[in-house]
């Protein structure tokens, strides 16, 4: 018995080594190619409308380029977990995270279970902070895989006055 175990449990490794290391190819090719695409400066001379959209197309391209980096960074640390023997075990009650779930979210730290109830609590706690002071503004977009704000990613032109206008 304890040896099928183990035959199950080279499988499942080589089944999920294979998973994660396509992934990481397919991340790192997407990089790539947001890299070569990537407008460089223009000396060209534009109108604050032309800048303005270049500028949005860009920060795009940036925030793009940003997950997928952060994306394969979780993934780079999903290998090492697995050659530690601990990926595809919840790190909060210990079980294994169903195969479904890690091949549609390679870098899952815990189960559906245990991230329903985490997003069940954070949602509980953001309904008793009281709300942010008027003219303070809004919070900062989040990723909701990380805990830092996402990147500005365009400004537009200042808005024009009546006088300028015309």
């Amino acid at each position: 018995m304890p040896r099928n175990r183990s035959v199950e449990g080279r499988r499942r490794h080589e089944v999920l080594s294979r998973m994660l290391m396509d992934r990481q190819a397919e991340i790192r090719n997407k990089l790539r190619s947001l890299r070569e695409a990537f407008p460089t400066e223009s000396s060209d001379v534009k109108d604050a409308e032309e800048q303005s959209m270049e500028d949005f197309v860009r920060g795009m391209d940036y925030a793009l380029m940003e997950m997928e980096s952060a994306t394969l960074r979780r993934i780079d640390e999903a290998i090492v977990r697995l050659d530690g023997g601990t990926y595809g075990l919840c790190s909060d009650c210990g079980d294994k995270i169903s195969e479904a779930r890690l091949e549609a979210l390679p870098f899952a730290l815990t189960c559906r279970d245990c991230q329903e109830q985490e997003e069940g609590e954070a949602a509980e706690r953001s309904v008793d902070q009281p709300r942010e002071a008027a003219g303070r503004g809004r919070a900062p977009a989040r990723d909701v895989n990380r805990s830092v704000p996402l990147p500005v990613m365009w400004r537009g032109a200042p808005a024009r006055s009546a006088r300028a206008r015309n």
